[in-house]
């Protein structure tokens, strides 16, 4: 069953007529949002920057740097960043709309201090994200995206995009 959904959704995505990106175009961009990180307390300010590549009107490759947030944890000053590659799919809708999924690989690194003593530690893994876009002219766009960095962890984050 959940085979047959998935080739479905797909099918959905590779016939839609409407357009949310020129093919074979770059693009770029910033967002800033919020980060939660489970036992390290409150959500904390987010930003990154990104850039991209419309291979197919329905699908680009992505790679970005975001830092996640600081956080004092157990006195320890803690710095989270993480460094991701994706391939995003799109599925535009009506009036400059689109949704959007993103499936991919990231390197999420905090960086500890405590005391005059640092080090630092870093994670792999899977990277998946679903958001809506709104393109205000064919070169600028603007995006929300919902993000799990981790298995502990959660971003949401308003980005603008510049296609060139």
């Amino acid at each position: 069953m959940l085979k047959k959904i998935i080739a479905s959704a797909a099918l959905a995505i590779l016939t839609c007529s409407a357009s949310a990106a020129v093919p074979n175009t770059a693009y770029a961009g910033v967002d800033g949002g919020g980060t939660k990180i489970n036992g390290l307390g409150d959500n904390e300010g987010s930003y990154g920057a990104f850039i991209g590549y419309s291979f197919q009107e329905n699908f680009a490759v992505e790679i970005g740097a975001r830092r996640l947030g600081s956080w004092v944890y157990r006195g320890a000053d803690v710095d989270i960043n993480q460094y991701a590659a994706s391939v995003i799919g799109t599925l535009p809708l009506q009036n400059q709309f689109s949704l959007f999924a993103r499936l991919g690989y990231n390197k999420v690194k905090a960086d500890l201090s405590l005391q005059g003593v640092s080090t630092d530690a870093t994670d792999s893994g899977l990277l998946y994200g679903v958001g809506v876009g709104y393109n205000f002219t064919p070169t600028i766009a603007v995006r929300i995206e919902f993000q799990k960095p981790s298995s502990d962890s959660h971003n949401l984050s308003v980005g603008l995009a510049f296609q060139f």
